[in-house]
């Protein structure tokens, strides 16, 4: 057969001009910097999926921006303007307005916005102070403010050492604030907390770059001490108050000695005549939900009791049923996997309303008029978060979204809408009004795609079997941008592996991190997994690390090295580990542990020894050190300072009162004893985490660090 050597010719010549315009389209893509990708950056907030902010006003969605306020139609996403931030200050007495994002809408039947002490009514075109009764906490005391303006001082002895109205327990156990007011704030609790016994931990307070002390001031740093417990030592004692703006009479719980008990998850009955608590013995393996009478203080009864032989840990108040007010949901693992409870207030438990071995991530309220519960699990995906409804009286379950992704919800005054806010790994994000009586949704907005134009690498997600053989552990792999399957490229593990906590999500891509896109930008392949210990897999999976934190981590750490190594694009040779926090701790136990797998690492705000971590976060996990005297050896970085071979970077920040500075001194002094060399940076007057653009630069140290010895 002969061939039109003319169409060779021509179909040649295409193929060299197609080339040519797919060279000139990826030559006209932007790559990403670190002034993009890091929350620091100085364009990160363009590189972000654009999100809509909202707030309910009884059961209408108001869309809110700088300078105007607008209403969404329910029905069909579309929007009307309701007012601007002009029209409120063309009304008489109208503080200036500058900003609409914090406006609230507390009367669903008035047209009234609150913004910060005013309340204004933009139909009536009226203003007033909106001298709500509120407490607060100023210089140490516990105040509060009526309605007419008046303060009344209610403590005198509040100081460092004795804290008001404060979250308490270094804010574990779900405890996110130390104010409670009762049901139409007939009541207020708080917290009141006696750590005059707890050691005071050094950290120093160095003087600004630019600051230039007067004559005769003094030119030093200045003490910055902070309370700190640590594992098996002296803790704070806490009592609860409360106090009645009629009588303006305080009085205290007969809860008993508080020396080593924990008070958590504080809740009013809808009569504001009883107030529950969950009470928690030192060990945190005794957990009993107990009622007070809110007039004379004393115990009425022990409600439930939840015991363990490893830990139990509340982390969610009860919540009454709105159409029952003798029934209460409680959240508890007992069977396993956190579900919801049914119990009336005699302490009977009723019946489980959910089960199954996923868990129920957030409670997220309810529907009053079906007697239903609408809440968040990853039942349909250990790495989703999806929507459902439940009715409380049948246990019949209905999704309330489109089953995959990530799914975040509020919900209107009744709760018969949905506000859903979700992204999917290649979605950016979506927004949706789901109508909770009949599971329609109605699309509100979509983003588009923030990296348009730029070099984009590859995200990947699968799993990969635990070190136990049966359990599935999920990871997120990101490809260098250009992946080349027949090249072998530096590999960086990031982790994290501790509690409370997941890297991998079915997010936008996968929820990875930007560092990982601007690595994955500069031919280095990522790889992130879920270790036994993380998050949102049930109580076996979480409680697997007990007394030994970082053992069971390190091995399903190397389990997804044995997978990278099946991979012919992975070189083994140049093999990296970095992480922050407990991330930095596995990075630390990863590089002293496996000294010939990994190259390089970095590790930010290390745990080195557990024994100077702090009491509640610590015995939880590992006991005390008195009684766990193996763990707390077996686990401690300081022994393995001999047996660092690669380049580890260590970076803090210099007062961080979470991971006190004294873990990367005192590894540093081990390594100089044993003559090994890790390198050292630390960020003066920075916290835990670095703070705005030095983030940013924190990033760009980081990632040369990677540059310099992982080439």
């Amino acid at each position: 057969m002969r061939i039109n050597r003319l169409w060779i010719l021509g179909y040649g010549l295409l193929i060299v001009l197609l080339g040519m315009t797919m060279n000139a389209n990826a030559q006209n893509l932007k790559e990403m910097t670190l002034e993009d990708l890091n929350f620091g950056g100085v364009n990160y907030h363009n590189m972000v999926a654009k999100n809509r902010w909202t707030t309910w006003w009884g059961d209408q969605l108001v869309r809110l921006d700088a300078e105007e306020c607008y209403l969404i139609n329910l029905k069909t996403g579309k929007e009307t303007k309701l007012f601007t931030a002009d029209d409120l200050n063309k009304i008489k007495d109208v503080n200036k307005v500058t900003s609409l994002f914090s406006a609230k809408f507390p009367y669903a039947d008035q047209t009234v916005v609150r913004l910060g002490d005013q309340l204004i009514d933009w139909k009536k075109k009226k203003a007033e102070t909106d001298l709500k009764l509120s407490a607060y906490v100023s210089g140490f005391q516990l105040y509060v403010r009526d309605e007419k303006g008046k303060e009344r001082q209610l403590t005198t002895d509040g100081s460092r050492n004795i804290v008001y109205g404060q979250s308490v327990h270094r804010d574990e156990f779900g405890i996110e604030g130390g104010l409670f007011w009762s049901p139409g704030k007939k009541l207020l609790a708080f917290y009141r907390m006696d750590q005059s016994m707890v050691t005071d931990y050094p950290l120093v307070n160095v003087p600004e770059v630019d600051w230039t002390p007067d004559v005769g001031e003094s030119r030093m740093a200045t003490p910055a001490p902070e309370k700190y417990p640590m594992a098996g030592e002296t803790s704070h004692k806490v009592t609860v108050g409360i106090y009645n703006p009629q009588t303006h009479k305080i009085l205290y719980l007969k809860a008993g000695d508080p020396t080593n008990r924990y008070f958590t998850n504080i809740a009013w009955s809808p009569d504001s005549k009883v107030i529950y608590m969950f009470e928690l013995n030192r060990d945190q393996n005794d957990c009993r939900l107990v009622s007070y009478n809110a007039e004379t203080g004393a115990k009425i009864k022990e409600l439930y009791r939840e015991t363990d032989a490893k830990y139990v840990e509340p982390l969610h108040p009860i919540k009454f049923l709105p159409w029952d007010s003798n029934k209460f949901i409680l959240q508890s693992q007992k069977d396993g996997f956190n579900h919801m409870y049914l119990f009336d207030t005699n302490g009977k438990e009723l019946k489980q309303i959910t089960s199954g071995k996923w868990v129920v991530m957030d409670f997220v309220g309810f529907n009053t008029k079906r007697h239903s519960i609408i809440y968040t699990s990853n039942e349909l995906s250990p790495i989703q978060q999806n929507i459902w409804l439940v009715d409380v009286e049948t246990g019949k379950r209905a999704l309330m979204d489109n089953g995959k992704g990530w799914h975040n919800a509020t919900l209107s005054e009744s709760g018969q809408y949905i506000y859903n806010n979700w992204q999917e790994p290649d979605v950016p994000r979506e927004i949706e009004i789901v109508n909770t009586e009949n599971g329609k949704r109605t699309p509100y907005y979509t983003a588009p795609n923030p990296w348009e134009g730029y070099t984009v690498p590859t995200y990947e997600s699968g799993s990969i079997k635990a070190a136990d053989g049966t359990t599935d552990l999920y990871y997120r792999m990101v490809k260098p941008v250009n992946f080349d399957p027949n090249k072998k490229y530096p590999t960086i593990i990031y982790v994290y592996g501790g509690p409370h906590a997941h890297n991998v999500d079915a997010r936008w891509h996968y929820c990875s991190r930007g560092w990982e896109t601007y690595m994955a930008e500069k031919g280095y392949l990522l790889f992130i997994l879920d270790n036994r210990g993380s998050e949102n897999r049930g109580k076996e999976f979480e409680q697997v690390t007990f007394r030994q934190l970082g053992q069971e981590e390190m091995k399903d750490q190397m389990k997804g090295v044995e997978y990278l190594k099946s991979l012919p694009y992975v070189d083994q040779d140049r093999m990296g580990v970095h992480g922050w926090s407990f991330g930095g701790f596995m990075t630390t136990s990863l590089m002293t542990n496996y000294p010939d797998v990994f190259k390089v690492g970095v590790a930010g705000g290390p745990v080195i020894d557990w024994k100077w971590y702090e009491v509640m976060y610590g015995e939880r996990y590992m006991d005390t050190p008195q009684t766990n005297p193996e763990g707390y050896k077996k686990t401690s970085l300081l022994s393995k300072a001999k047996d660092l071979k690669g380049k580890l970077q260590i970076i803090i920040g210099l007062n961080d009162p979470v991971v006190l500075p004294q873990h990367a001194f005192s590894f540093l002094k081990a390594c100089i004893e044993a003559g090994t060399q890790p390198d050292f940076f630390v960020y003066p007057g920075e916290p835990h985490n670095m703070r705005g653009h030095q983030s940013t630069h924190l990033h760009e140290r980081i990632s040369q660090y990677f540059f310099d010895y992982l080439k």
